[in-house]
């Protein structure tokens, strides 16, 4: 297997293990985000958000490392776009990290008593959540997963070229779903999140199964064009 192909692997396993973190992820922090006053006013699942924290730390690792993985690829052809996904990610990742220290700040307000302030307290972390949530998975990614990978995967062909168009459609229905939430002013309550999400949730499944699969199509040219300047370095001076 060429060193192509392994980062072809890596890249889909990488993509498979953000759906293991992110959606668990989230279904452990539903008690905390859904009633938080009666989440620190009771006995409280601390085990269970700090599951949940635990989860979305790995799944910044494997944000991250998605985008580090493919870079080496992507640079032959599109230098500034591989960074541009890089850079997307790591904003991605930040939005992530913030809604993180909102939630360990949930269980600490739990823990020690924050007298009369304790529900306005919690409301306003749980609001945290919810915003970091829409702004990082539910806006960035649509630039970054959607529109730039979409048009990186579009123009090398290093995977079927009908299955791009998930990314370069789910991604401006994210941003633009997004952006309609953001000026509602209230994510928690948004039913317009959900089915605005499903192609991009399609295209980051594909890529993670395809690619974990198959890897990359060996005919790429992305992939032809290396393998010849290696051959090309490998020619010993002189040589016809």
């Amino acid at each position: 297997m060429t060193g192509d192909q392994k980062r072809a692997r890596a890249f889909g396993v990488l993509y498979l293990i953000t759906f293991i973190t992110s959606i668990p992820a989230l279904l452990l922090y539903e008690p905390a985000l859904r009633n938080h006053v009666g989440y620190i006013a009771g006995a409280g699942h601390d085990k269970r958000i700090l599951l949940g924290a635990l989860l979305e730390l790995l799944l910044i690792v494997a944000n991250i490392g998605t985008a580090v993985v493919i870079v080496p690829i992507m640079r032959r052809q599109f230098e500034e776009l591989s960074i541009g996904y890089v850079t997307a990610r790591l904003f991605e990742c930040t939005f992530i990290l913030v809604g993180i220290v909102a939630m360990v700040g949930i269980i600490t307000l739990r823990r020690e008593a924050a007298g009369a302030n304790e529900g306005t307290i919690a409301y306003t972390l749980a609001a945290i959540k919810d915003w970091t949530f829409l702004l990082g998975p539910g806006w960035v990614v649509g630039w970054g997963n959607g529109l730039i990978l979409g048009y990186l995967m579009y123009r090398t062909h290093l995977v079927p070229r009908a299955w791009t168009w998930l990314g370069l459609v789910g991604g401006p229905l994210i941003i633009i779903s997004g952006t309609v939430v953001m000026f509602g002013g209230n994510p928690a309550t948004s039913t317009l999140k959900g089915p605005a999400s499903i192609p991009e949730a399609l295209w980051e499944l594909f890529l993670g199964v395809y690619c974990t699969v198959w890897g990359f199509r060996p005919d790429a040219p992305i992939l032809r064009a290396d393998a010849r300047e290696r051959r090309l370095d490998a020619t010993p001076a002189g040589a016809v």
